[in-house]
């Protein structure tokens, strides 16, 4: 009988001890839990948006999508919920004369421009960006447009988005 106590205390010890691992790979599993940041705005339908006097932050005020809300369509800037690898793209269409430069920034460093001289037998241009970004929640994502530039906002054109890339 004391043969059977001691292989029934190993059988325990050895399912206790499978259990912790299986609480310990669910906490790990629940800690790398997805979490949704997606978003998608366009400059709006409103028409010609610029040249302004100075650079100036533009702002997308259609927005497509905004799953965890970290776009705000009243001031332009996407801030970061959580921390991790996000992803942007910034797109712009516009006409004629004057030219368009459009400059994405984290908080206040300049990380990528989009750029188009000034049209002189085309009547439209279009241009584009792409950067994968690492923030931390706070960290501030926006576009600035140059004081001689412009760009379209017909509901469609010029968009800036972004996504939170971590798997």
């Amino acid at each position: 009988m004391c043969c059977e106590f001691g292989s029934l205390k190993e059988k325990l010890a050895a399912l206790e001890a499978r259990l912790r691992d299986n609480e310990n790979q669910i906490l790990a599993l629940k800690s790398k839990e997805r979490k949704s940041v997606v978003f998608s705005a366009e400059a709006g339908p409103r028409g010609a948006i610029g040249p302004f006097g100075s650079d100036a932050t533009l702002v997308y005020q259609k927005v497509i999508t905004n799953i965890g809300n970290g776009y705000n369509s009243s001031n332009g800037i996407f801030t970061a919920p959580y921390s991790g690898v996000y992803f942007f793209t910034i797109f712009h269409h516009a006409g004629g004369k004057p030219g368009t430069l459009l400059t994405l920034y984290k908080n206040n460093e300049l990380i990528v421009q989009s750029q188009d001289h000034p049209a002189v037998h085309e009547t439209a241009h279009n241009g584009g960006n792409a950067v994968f970004l690492k923030l931390q929640p706070g960290d501030q994502v926006y576009v600035r447009m140059d004081p001689n530039s412009h760009v379209y906002g017909s509901g469609y054109h010029t968009t800036f988005s972004g996504y939170l890339a971590d798997m």
